[in-house]
């Protein structure tokens, strides 16, 4: 069997950087929760505004937390009301200080050159019951037409369409050199729910190379 590696894992200090911007050994453990909890309730919170990735940047006396997202709106809300109600939340039931937390939401202009926002697509399209076959060729389709793409893989594993045994399905076209370390690879995982179990999404995206 095969040694798989996370790909963004895998970059991280070359063409990578954390989610976690930030660097305490005192209040490591702490910090690291407090972290996970952010990112935990936004993610459920958020479950239908399309985001990509949370950052979370700590400075003295000042947290910082970027959302990256393709509906920005969704999430501001009228006048900015759905954003002050999460920063006030987070600020009250997590970091419980006040006045430290400070909530920037970015747009993502391209959903299908991102692989997190294209997993989310497919999980939500196999849920609604579409052929999970049709949903892969419209996905795949869909990114190689952005320019930045130079090759993509899209792959679900479960029981596919209620089958009783489960299995692997896959499609990739374009260049995906997942062992080059210089090489770009946007990587991306959701879960689609259905009646007859879980089915597994995972979407790699190549767009060149970093040198130096």
């Amino acid at each position: 069997m095969a040694f798989k590696v996370h790909p963004k894992a895998f970059r991280i200090e070359r063409n990578e950087d954390w989610n976690s911007r930030w660097l305490n050994e005192k209040e490591l453990p702490k910090l690291l929760e407090e972290d996970f909890k952010i990112r935990e309730f936004l993610k459920k919170k958020l479950k239908d505004c399309s985001v990509e990735k949370i950052i979370i940047e700590r400075f003295p006396g000042q947290i910082k937390v970027i959302i990256f997202t393709s509906r920005p709106g969704l999430i501001i809300g009228r006048r900015g009301e759905g954003a002050e109600l999460l920063k006030k939340f987070l600020e009250n039931k997590i970091l419980k200080k006040k006045g430290i937390l400070k909530l920037e939401i970015k747009a993502v202009k391209n959903v299908w050159s991102s692989a997190p926002l294209t997993a989310q697509w497919i999980a939500k399209q196999i849920e609604k019951r579409v052929r999970y076959r049709r949903v892969l060729k419209s996905a795949l389709s869909r990114i190689i037409t952005s320019k930045e793409v130079k090759g993509a893989r899209v792959q679900i594993q479960g029981r596919l369409n209620g089958t009783m045994i489960a299995r692997r399905d896959a499609l990739q076209k374009g260049q995906l050199p997942r062992q080059k370390i210089r090489a770009i690879i946007d990587y991306g995982t959701a879960r689609a729910f259905c009646a007859y179990g879980v089915v597994g999404v995972k979407v790699w995206i190549y767009k060149g190379e970093k040198l130096g």
